[in-house]
């Protein structure tokens, strides 16, 4: 298929059914000018943010008071704030639905599945809410997750917002000192974990290492153990201060859930950077910031309205989890999974997605090259007509993957590759329903978000690569880190580069369509000779021959240069042998650049990765050159790092 030819175009009643074109009218009325396109409502957007970010609150329905005001110091960043007058609740935004109509679905490995009504899920909340105020929680205090993707966790997190505290999580897959690293910094009153959980067809215990961790968290008072294996009251007998969570919550009736009415700017999340180059940042998020985003986000990028089911594949310990939570609020079902998305093969998502009539797919680029590759076509295989959306995100989206998803999958959907982080709990780009799908390129900025791409020079470009800024303020700013009184770390990570506007870390590039290639992460690019080179950019290359299951690539430090290393993680049978690497160096010189070309191909038998299943390129450079990697509790598998020691093919 030509690159100039979109691989899909929405129909004429899909335009017309997407809410983002209802609101397009709207902001047409608003604006007093008839908007034509996508580029001009965006354009419109950014230009006048109080008159776009107030008509985001009417058109979603935002539930609280909004205030005289949207927004003042519209022009610091940081500094600026939005609706400063406005009261709200988190949880009673999420909480809007009523009766009987399925609010969560669970789907766990073990094949335990779970179903919660609106009123079910609001009487859970009730119960959890009570529960933490008997326990002395109050405005402010942190209540702090390692817990599966289940209900408990979703209903746990609205408990916690309802009366203005402040939930953090992670995934119970965390080493006792990830989880520490995270939580010790915040100081939690209440400590929520399982009994265990399920992973490729194991059960894993966890009452050893909740032990530990909650012997180090002196400001705990109640370690509440959630029954997912059916051993809780075993693990939470041999903890100090800890209960079941069912023996916790015996006392108290289901009654009307209240809610505390709350600054936009309050404290909601602490989410933590994933990185491994020393302790994790604690990142705050607002109640407010991160609601209207959110809906601005699902509602009209994602085109979601009440009755959707809602699906993505996520850990407690990824930003995606806040995002689908998020989806209450655009009163859609959440479909919730806890498992391993290839046990016991790689249909198991597609299942669900069958079974529950899933319209939103979510999941990573990671799963959709995995599924390509395992040679799976549930086009074939699954009966996948409600699915509106597939969504990616976590890496860039290949364009052997885009084309995948429409052979493979489905032929008539949006393909939505989405990217932003857990700086801003949310996206910078991402999809846009009513536009043509191209391929390799996320289709635009989103809506009041000010995205361009500047030079070193500070000069923004188009059809060139540099590094994505956001130059105007935006809700979904951070309000800062946690234990940073004067701001200097969260000044330092995004404002240093370019003063008063936000530098996101990603190499990327605006394409003639108007989309935009993520080309990986600027503290990762490569730069032989000077010329800076995105990693994705090779990866897209050497990841479509059926030898290589995957790969890492960075630069090493060489004779006053740097020259470029690809890390080769190699199918069953196959030998890196002279023909072979002879293959990969002109498979990456005719489809990206004879720059792109390494200088050494090293086969590894794993590569690192986070915990959120992303490849780890600073680890993987610190350890070539010798330097320790700080913060190894981040990944999910430490023990790889030990493959790229002392490797004689980087000595010479």
């Amino acid at each position: 298929m030509s690159v100039e030819t979109p691989l899909w175009v929405p129909s004429a009643e899909q335009v017309a059914e997407a809410p983002l074109t209802a609101f397009m009218a709207e902001a047409s009325r608003r604006a007093g000018r008839a908007f034509s396109s996508y580029a001009e409502l965006d354009a419109w957007s950014v230009d006048e943010r109080e008159g776009f970010w107030d008509l985001v609150w009417d058109f979603c329905g935002i539930v609280g008071e909004k205030g005289g005001r949207v927004l003042i110091d519209g022009d610091k960043m940081p500094g600026a704030a939005f609706f400063p007058d406005a009261r709200l609740n988190f949880a009673e935004n999420l909480l809007r639905g009523s009766g009987s109509g399925e609010a969560i679905v669970f789907r766990g490995e073990d094949k335990v599945e779970r179903r919660l009504s609106w009123d079910e899920l609001a009487a859970l909340v009730s119960k959890l809410q009570q529960l933490f105020v008997s326990l002395g929680v109050t405005t402010g205090d942190r209540i702090a997750a390692m817990m599966p993707n289940m209900p408990e966790t979703v209903a746990a997190m609205l408990a916690a917002a309802s009366i203005g505290a402040v939930w953090s999580s992670c995934s119970p897959d965390f080493g006792a000192q990830g989880v520490l690293d995270r939580f010790g910094q915040i100081e939690p009153k209440v400590f929520i974990v399982p009994d265990g959980y399920w992973y490729a067809g194991k059960h894993i215990e966890v009452g050893e290492k909740v032990a530990a961790v909650a012997e180090k968290l002196t400001t705990v008072s109640k370690v509440l153990v959630v029954d997912y294996l059916g051993t809780s009251g075993d693990v939470a007998s041999g903890i100090a201060k800890a209960e079941t969570l069912d023996d916790a919550l015996a006392p108290f009736a289901a009654r009307p859930v209240g809610f505390e009415q709350l600054p936009f700017s309050h404290p909601l999340y602490i989410l933590f950077s994933s990185g491994t180059t020393g302790i994790p940042k604690c990142i705050v998020h607002s109640a407010g910031g991160t609601l209207i985003q959110h809906l601005k986000e699902l509602r009209l990028h994602a085109s979601l309205k009440p009755g959707d089911r809602l699906f993505y594949f996520t850990t407690c310990g990824w930003m995606m989890w806040n995002w689908l939570v998020s989806g209450l609020a655009a009163e859609a079902a959440l479909l919730l999974y806890d498992g391993s998305p290839f046990h016991p093969n790689g249909n198991v998502l597609f299942d669900f997605a069958q079974a529950e009539k899933m319209t939103y797919f979510g999941t990573s680029a990671k799963f959709i090259d995995s599924v390509r590759k395992a040679g799976l076509r549930p086009i074939d295989s699954h009966d996948l007509t409600s699915v509106r959306t597939i969504s990616s995100t976590g890496s860039p989206l290949s364009p052997e993957c885009f084309a995948f998803v429409y052979d493979g999958i489905k032929k008539d959907l949006h393909l939505a590759s989405i990217s932003g982080g857990t700086d801003i709990v949310s996206c910078f780009v991402l999809g846009v329903p009513t536009e043509p799908v191209w391929s390799g390129e996320i289709q635009g900025a989103g809506l009041g978000l000010a995205v361009e791409v500047w030079n070193d020079d500070g000069k923004p470009v188009r059809e060139e690569k540099g590094e994505l800024v956001c130059a105007r303020a935006f809700p979904a700013m951070p309000i800062g880190f946690w234990n940073d009184p004067d701001g200097a770390k969260y000044h330092a990570a995004y404002f240093e580069r370019f003063d008063n506007v936000w530098c996101h870390g990603d190499f990327a590039e605006w394409t003639a369509h108007g989309g935009m290639i993520i080309h990986g992460r600027s503290d990762a690019t490569l730069n032989p000779g000077g010329v800076r080179i995105g990693t994705a950019e090779i990866y897209n290359q050497v990841e479509q021959m059926p030898e290589i299951v995957e790969a890492i690539c960075i630069g090493q430090d060489w004779q006053d240069d740097v020259r470029v290393v690809l890390f080769v993680r190699l199918a069953p049978g196959v030998s890196l042998d002279a023909e072979l690497e002879k293959r990969i160096r002109s498979k990456i010189r005719t489809g990206a650049s004879p720059r792109h070309v390494p200088a050494r191909i090293v086969a590894v038998a794993d590569i690192p990765r986070t915990k959120s299943g992303k490849i780890t390129e600073l680890a993987v450079r610190d350890i070539i050159h010798g330097r320790p990697v700080k913060n190894q509790e981040a990944l999910a598998n430490p023990e790889a790092l030990e493959l790229f020691v002392g490797l004689g093919a980087l000595a010479r």
